[in-house]
């Protein structure tokens, strides 16, 4: 494989994950939010996606973010009789951000991006490899 295409798909690769990863990251910053008047709906967990396209300049698939959809599940609920956010039934809506999911796809990213990373620079270490045979 050229060298050029590996480090082009593994730089699609870090853009991806760190486009990954700031969607988490908002998601664990917005897990305890409250809506801002009552009967408004809280935060809604936010899904990224990725999908692969084809790079014409380089003849090679890299991936890309995809759009970022909504997590359609439902809010987890509290009872807080006392919260002015609370219906009639004394139950608060919270977003359905669950930090432990976050958390866990948050260290499946940093893997992913690490591991990219790690081609990039065996990339440049055979880069450096070749020019060293032809100075020879």
């Amino acid at each position: 494989m050229d060298f050029v295409k590996s480090i082009a798909i593994a730089a699609s690769g870090l853009r991806a994950q760190a486009g990954r990863m700031r969607i988490i990251a908002e998601n664990i910053a917005n897990a305890d939010t409250t809506p801002t008047r009552p009967g408004a709906d809280p935060y809604r967990r936010r899904v990224p996606t990725f999908r692969s396209e084809l790079d014409r300049s380089l003849d090679a698939r890299t991936v890309q973010m995809g759009p970022v959809r909504t997590d359609t599940s439902d809010f987890r609920l509290k009872y807080e009789p006392g919260n002015p956010l609370a219906g009639t039934d004394g139950m608060v809506r919270y977003p359905n951000v669950n930090t432990l999911i976050e958390m866990t796809d948050m260290r499946e990213a940093q893997r992913s991006y690490e591991a990219n990373i790690n081609v990039v620079g065996a990339t440049r270490r055979m880069i450096q490899r070749t020019l060293d045979i032809l100075r020879a």
